[in-house]
């Protein structure tokens, strides 16, 4: 885009446009509310977690808010999740991201490498100067290539006519193993099938949106054990799904 990039960078032309009309009358009515003290000026601890959610609701779509949370677009019990999980995992922690954004910025804060993968240009170019506070992160960009019939498709409305199957092989081109892979991006039935090789025997992939009946059929598929995570997300107003996905 880039006009409105602060609300969705990634979006698409009908679906984008509504997006911003949401993010700017959830952010206006959420100033009016903190303004009112219905809404707390300061962020509540995370555990009180309605009252943590009610917080977030104005910063609907805010990439840079939410890296100021501290917390990637996953449910809360997905977050509590990895959390408590890669605090437990032995250090060297080595992650890879199929989409980039906040989350990029969480994990690099909790591991000690990570290759994250976008596939917009302008996004990765706004979000470049919040992962450089975070930490040194290997961020590639690979963006659908123009086609009438690709190998690889999306069925993001918008991708339709792009070819994603250089996005989805960076993970090769990076190669070995990882503790953690974070499948949030474009094509992603694909990216699960060609993560799964390189996801360490005890490690976890975490799955966005899972909810989709084309993301149910894909895991169904990969032989991994699904562990589903639904409820709340920060700055969505409606419950949602994140999965984590295990080899045991």
């Amino acid at each position: 885009m880039l006009a409105g990039i602060s609300a969705d960078p990634k979006g698409d032309t009908t679906p984008m446009a509504l997006k911003n009309v949401y993010a700017k009358a959830a952010q206006t009515v959420g100033k009016g509310l903190t303004s009112a003290r219905l809404l707390p000026a300061t962020v509540p601890p995370r555990d009180a977690r309605l009252r943590h959610w009610a917080f977030t609701l104005p910063r609907v779509h805010d990439v840079r808010a939410m890296n100021e949370l501290d917390m990637p677009w996953w449910t809360y019990r997905a977050i509590s999740y990895v959390d408590a999980w890669l605090s437990a995992r032995p250090h060297p922690i080595r992650a890879f991201e199929y989409g980039s954004g906040a989350s990029t910025a969480y994990l690099r804060r909790r591991v000690d490498e990570i290759h994250s993968v976008e596939n917009h240009q302008g996004f990765a170019d706004f979000i470049a100067p919040m992962l450089a506070e975070a930490g040194e992160v290997d961020l590639t960009v690979r963006e659908g290539v123009p086609s009438q019939h690709p190998v690889i498709g999306s069925h993001k409305p918008g991708y339709e006519n792009q070819d994603f199957a250089d996005y989805v092989a960076v993970i090769d081109e990076v190669g070995g193993l990882f503790d953690l892979i974070v499948i949030d991006g474009r094509a992603r039935e694909a990216c699960l099938e060609r993560a799964v090789p390189h996801l360490a025997d005890d490690g976890i992939i975490v799955f966005d949106n899972t909810h989709r009946a084309r993301y149910k059929e894909a895991i169904a598929k990969s032989g991994l054990h699904e562990r589903r995570m639904f409820g709340l997300t920060p700055t969505l107003p409606y419950p949602d799904q994140t999965s984590i996905l295990t080899k045991d």
